[in-house]
């Protein structure tokens, strides 16, 4: 009786340290943010459609079709596919194991035994055909009295959920990417072209030094000078054709046509004006950039494995039903009345049973808890880890959004100023024109003027280049270039 009562102290006292434990949860995220949101007003309402598919806003059909290779065939999404399909797999199996449980158990007997040595016994017979056959069903049914099972449920879907999102953060870097490659390749076939005319421009010049120093109308050091400006652009050129060729190939393995030639990607040399700054909502970025979303996910399944890892000190209580047949025959003897008394024969005895049972089972842990304890403290430190994570990610998007917006805003300054520069230049290079046919100058003005209006031309396309490629990061900064409008219907908000 002593001992009956030193187990139940010791049972209680184990669920109350197990209570006591529990009482504690994880932080509350701390979402402080600058109190204004300093990026520029837009002017572009775009909408969350349009930012699923914001490449479209471009109106280039040759980049609208890239996209769709890369999201058809691209490695990349080859490979997140792959990812999605075994992160539901895991999924489904771990909530599959919170289920009830059960083998379907059988086995089956057959022996013939024979007497090999001395004569028998018709009463006690030594030889015979045993079969023994069973079929067997036993289930494990833990009862979930204090929830573990519902948060080990919760907990799968969370992580799940976080694949997804870091799944749809992949897709959204690789739209970016294709497109800032494409504008990149773009510009180094305008910056190819125009090293081109630049080094045409100084062959003339150096052409028309080299006379004038061979009439002694000019010295012999400026043909010098012009003749090393020629050797740069010419190395220039060579550069620009490597550098251009890279972009290509980059481009064609970004969207799945990496065996293909680098001449079946022709891209024009121009490049158009970005489009207009788009307007922010800064609340938005919490539920449209997906790296946010997979932050939120984790930080819930790291809180859900918490809880979990505390209610492993509760007690198990298990159902355990089971119910089967079973079918048994033996050599026996057989006894008969006969005219001289009693016969006695062999004959096969056969039982046949069937059962059922249902069986409970109590698991209190007691000399566990300490390591339970300490198993609870490590994840509640993971958790904290998940937490700030996610506050960092909320700062990040934040912060993200607001830099490209407002280096967005320079570029579109920057193109204004460039533009009438290069308006300028062009108006002083045809009056040089003019004034060489008018025979006013001669042709190394000419030539000057029009390599200085070659170079701000080349500032210009510049600018527009990296005004697109920031317009693209922008985008993506927005939390666009996924299904969003897809995916929130299927996903809690943060």
């Amino acid at each position: 009786m002593k001992n009956g009562r030193t187990a139940m102290l010791l049972l209680a006292g184990a669920a109350a340290l197990a209570l006591q434990a529990c009482a504690s949860g994880a932080r509350k995220p701390d979402l402080t943010l600058p109190a204004a949101y300093e990026a520029p007003p837009g002017t572009a309402d775009v909408t969350g459609l349009t930012l699923d598919r914001w490449w479209v806003i471009f109106g280039d059909d040759e980049l609208n079709g890239l996209e769709e290779q890369a999201l058809r065939a691209s490695p990349d999404v080859k490979t997140q596919i792959a990812r999605l399909n075994e992160a539901a797999a895991t999924r489904n199996s771990n909530i599959l194991q919170t289920l009830p449980t059960g083998d379907l158990t059988g086995g089956a007997n057959h022996q013939v035994t024979k007497d090999i040595g001395g004569g028998g016994s018709a009463l006690f017979p030594t030889g015979g055909v045993t079969e023994d056959d069973h079929l067997d069903f036993k289930v494990s049914w833990e009862l979930d009295f204090f929830g573990a099972l519902a948060d080990a449920r919760r907990a799968a879907k969370a992580d799940y959920a976080a694949t997804r999102f870091n799944i749809e953060s992949a897709r959204a870097s690789l739209v970016a990417n294709v497109a800032d490659s494409y504008f990149q390749a773009r510009g180094l076939a305008i910056q190819l072209d125009d090293a081109n005319e630049t080094l045409r421009i100084e062959n003339e010049l150096l052409r028309s030094t080299t006379i004038k120093a061979e009439r002694g109308l000019g010295p012999q050091s400026d043909a010098d000078r012009i003749a090393g400006d020629a050797a740069q652009a010419k190395s220039q050129v060579e550069n620009l054709k490597a550098q251009e060729h890279a972009a290509r190939r980059l481009l064609l393995i970004l969207v799945g046509r990496g065996p293909e030639p680098v001449e079946n990607l022709a891209l024009a040399a121009d490049v158009p004006d970005p489009p207009p700054l788009p307007q922010a909502v800064p609340g938005e970025l919490l539920a449209r950039r997906p790296d946010v979303r997979e932050a939120d996910e984790r930080m819930r399944s790291a809180a859900l494995k918490t809880k979990l890892a505390k209610e492993q000190m509760f007690p198990n209580l298990t159902l355990q039903p089971a119910l089967g047949i079973a079918r048994q025959m033996v050599p026996g003897v057989g006894v008969a009345q006969g005219i001289a008394g009693l016969l006695f024969f062999p004959q096969e005895q056969t039982n046949k049973t069937d059962y059922w049972s249902l069986g409970v089972s109590l698991d209190q842990p007691v000399l566990d808890i300490p390591r339970l304890l300490q198993d609870a403290k490590a994840q509640s430190a993971r958790t904290e880890q998940a937490v700030v994570a996610y506050e960092q990610a909320v700062q990040n998007a934040y912060g993200d959004a607001e830099n490209a917006l407002v280096e967005l805003s320079s570029d579109e300054v920057r193109i204004k100023v460039l533009e009438d520069g290069e308006a300028r230049a062009r108006r002083a290079y045809d009056a040089e024109r003019i004034r060489f046919a008018a025979g006013v100058d001669d042709i190394t003005a000419v030539l000057s003027a029009e390599q200085t209006w070659r170079t701000d031309r080349t500032e210009l396309t510049a600018e527009r280049v990296q005004a697109l490629r920031r317009a693209v990061q922008t985008y993506k900064a927005l939390g666009g270039g996924w299904d969003y409008e897809t995916t929130k219907t299927a996903a809690r908000s943060p």
